[in-house]
């Protein structure tokens, strides 16, 4: 998951602050001694994370690309020069087009602010900016929620009190609950100083790159990893009672499974599993990696001295094409593949299910599974020309079943002009003519659309009026028919409005013409 780091370089974080044995400490070095400190961790365990820095005031400016460098992030937070005044609108903007540039709007982001709370003043502050928020037309949208997924975290230099003498925490609060409540302001507990912004950047480095350890098994094969990031707490809604469910820190591979077979499933999440490197005393001593890049040289070195399950098992599912199923929980599964970045790099991930006991519809129960060893014959063939998969439900599900939606108007415009198509070429359009006008009939009934069932039988009555003197006798019957069953089960107590019943063709007797003539 990667971070943006947003950094206020306006005049008003050079405002001084009473240090012992300083006489010139500005609110902007407790800034940076708090970043500081949150790059080191980052560089100690999250070294294969991106982050970006973003320093604004007035305008925004890009100080360093997304990247795992961070002695060139710490370079340019110590170069960071002093601007004018704060317009934080422009910052989130620039954030937004930053993340979605590098990585799309489908990666999820996290996003560090780093603030003194004075939000700036008139045109372009902060509070002006929440006033408006709902006078503006789309091109000129606040840049909340953004348009990716993302928790924002606001590090206040500053304390509780001073914010809530102003309106400035009731703005920031409004901030987080724009991005859909994702996210947390931090201030700092008692006087501005080094020990209060440590304090204050510990809490979100517990909260939000906490490391997360685990053990993955697979019989008597075990391996310490790491998770990236942090799995996040789930929560089912349809329970009464709702509890959150956790990834154990015991990660149990269950059984493996062709890619074929498993396909492209729905998943909550995705993470990167890493291996830990163990020296003999039993000490941590690094993350080792999967890949086969320069990175990480002396830590793949130091892990390589030692058989790691976790190597084993990633070079496997990428050679054999399989992924492995895990069980993250009571009742919770997910799934171990590899995946490849590029040609000369490739990471070992894991997927979270939906919780329950049949995430994946096409496999059946997850624990009615089983090894194919212990089948009576082999379920995919001596040649493995054929799948026990998909299950087929024993009830054919209703969105199974071709269904009708009319999202946009042009979709609806298609499928009236399809009719009017096959109405111009009956007789021998009969049957197509009646399945088209069925499943438009009972769509707008579906959805209650009758006003839909009256102007069908409107433009049926005006086709017919419209047939040309050489057009069969039976089209004009057929038409008029049509129009009439349209106007009956427009009527809602009409027997013709049920939902089970079809308009079929009216029963004539002309000789020659139509081959489908009834």
């Amino acid at each position: 998951m990667p971070t943006v780091v947003l950094m206020d370089s306006s005049l008003s974080m050079t405002r001084p602050v009473s240090v012992e044995g300083s006489e010139e400490f500005q609110r902007k070095n407790l800034a940076v001694h708090g970043l500081t400190m949150l790059f080191e961790h980052m560089a100690t365990n999250y070294k294969l994370e991106f982050t970006s820095l973003v320093a604004f005031s007035s305008l925004w400016e890009l100080m360093v690309p997304f990247t795992r460098d961070y002695n060139t992030l710490q370079e340019a937070l110590n170069n960071l020069e002093d601007y004018d005044k704060t317009c934080l609108e422009g910052a989130l903007q620039g954030v937004s087009n930053v993340v979605q540039q590098e990585w799309g709007s489908a990666c999820p982001c996290q996003v560090v602010l780093v603030t003194d709370g004075a939000l700036g003043i008139g045109r372009g502050s902060l509070r002006h900016s929440l006033q408006t928020v709902k006078q503006r037309g789309e091109d000129k949208k606040f840049p909340l929620p953004f348009p990716f997924p993302s928790k924002l975290y606001i590090m206040c230099i500053a304390n509780a009190e001073e914010l809530q003498a102003t309106d400035g925490m009731d703005n920031l609060e409004q901030l987080i609950n724009l991005n859909g409540g994702d996210g947390q302001i931090y201030t700092m507990e008692g006087p501005l100083c080094l020990k209060s912004v440590q304090s204050m950047f510990g809490k979100l480095i517990d909260q939000a790159y906490s490391p997360f350890h685990a053990v993955l098994r697979c019989g008597n094969l075990t391996s310490d990893v790491q998770v990236f990031p942090r799995p996040e707490p789930v929560i089912i809604d349809e329970e009464v009672d709702p509890m959150p469910k956790n990834v154990q820190t015991d990660l149990e591979i269950v059984g493996f499974i062709e890619i074929g077979d498993i396909s492209s499933p729905p998943v909550l999440s995705r993470h990167l599993v890493l291996p830990i490197a163990v020296n003999k005393e039993g000490d941590e001593i690094g993350t080792g990696t999967t890949d086969d890049t320069e990175e990480d040289t002396s830590t793949n070195q130091m892990a390589g001295k030692s058989p790691n399950f976790c190597v084993l098992l990633h070079g496997s599912l990428k050679v054999e094409g399989m992924v492995a199923l895990v069980q993250l929980g009571p009742d919770w599964y997910g799934m171990l593949y590899s995946q490849a970045d590029s040609k000369k790099k490739s990471n070992l991930m894991m997927s979270l299910f939906d919780p329950g006991s049949e995430p994946l519809p096409w496999l059946g129960r997850m624990s009615q599974l089983g090894p194919a060893s212990d089948a009576a014959e082999n379920p995919y063939g001596e040649d493995d020309s054929k799948s026990p998969f998909p299950i087929q439900p024993k009830h054919k599900r209703s969105y199974a079943q071709n269904v009708t939606v009319w999202i946009k108007a042009s979709g609806l415009q298609t499928d009236v002009q399809k009719i009017l198509r096959n109405a111009r070429k009956l007789p021998e359009k009969t049957q197509t003519f009646y399945k088209e006008l069925n499943r438009l009939r009972k769509a707008a009934l579906a959805f209650g659309f009758w006003e839909l069932l009256k102007s069908m039988a409107e433009l049926l009555e005006r086709e017919c009026t419209l047939l040309p003197d050489s057009a069969h006798p039976d089209a004009a019957f057929q038409l008029s028919h049509a129009a009439q069953q349209l106007k009956l089960a427009s009527s809602i107590d009409s027997k013709y409005a049920a939902f089970e019943h079809n308009i079929t063709p009216m029963l004539t007797d002309f000789s020659g013409g139509g081959g489908d003539r009834i």
